[in-house]
Parts: C-alpha cells; sequence; structure tokens
C-alpha cells in the first residue's frame, strides 16, 4: 500500500497564501485533497489525473485554489491563496486507481493529515 506524507500546514491570517505537499512511496494515478472542518464530514476539493490532463476542484476552491504534480517525485502540491476562515480543516493527500473514483470519494489511501487555521 502506496504510504503518502503531507506536509505544508498551519496558521495564516484571511487572505493569506499556504502550500501543501503530499509525497507518495512510489507512482500513484489519480491524487487529491480532501478536508474535515470541526464538527462536519471530510469534503472533496481537488483531484488531479497522473498526466495532469484532468483535474477537477471544489466550487468551494475555483480560483483560489491550484493543484499541482511532480510525477518524478510522486508529489502532489496546492497552492492554496485568499484563504478564508472556512477553509479551516484538517486536509488528507489522498489517491486512487481512477480520478472519477477519487472525486467521489473512493480512495484507496489516505495520508495522515495536515492542520490548516485561517484566522480572521
Amino acid at each position: 500500500q502506496v504510504h503518502l506524507v503531507e506536509s505544508g500546514g498551519g496558521l495564516v491570517q484571511s487572505g493569506g497564501s499556504l502550500r501543501l505537499s503530499c509525497a507518495a512511496s512510489y507512482s500513484v494515478y489519480a491524487m487529491g485533497w480532501f478536508r474535515q472542518a470541526p464538527g462536519k464530514e471530510r469534503e472533496f476539493v481537488v483531484a488531479i489525473d497522473y498526466e495532469s490532463e484532468k483535474i477537477f476542484y471544489a466550487d468551494s476552491v475555483k480560483g483560489r485554489f491550484t493543484i499541482s504534480r511532480d510525477n518524478a517525485k510522486n508529489a502532489v502540491y496546492l497552492q492554496m491563496n485568499t484563504l478564508k476562515p472556512d477553509d479551516t480543516a484538517i486536509y488528507y493527500c489522498a489517491t486512487s486507481g481512477r480520478i472519477a473514483r477519487c472525486v467521489k470519494g473512493d480512495i484507496d489511501c489516505w495520508g495522515q493529515g495536515t492542520q490548516v487555521t485561517v484566522s480572521s
């Protein structure tokens, strides 16, 4: 089973930026990010296929978040700009064999999560 390690979370003021990273122990097809805020269910944020040709964003982050990947490093990144307090959550890296499954939350492997806190 692939091992995922996230990094880059932290505390930032509203309107600020953060960049999350996720490194996989080996190459995987679809990678994505989910998040879970206190008292809420885990929700889809964004997913990307291996070729970076198919990318899907949740409406709540479109225009503010950008996903990218470096297949040579088996890594995926999430650049988060114009952060809002509602973005506060634990962010989880995830992998799936197909991007459609990833978008639907049908995940093969989860990372341990990284906390993102946006203060108002």
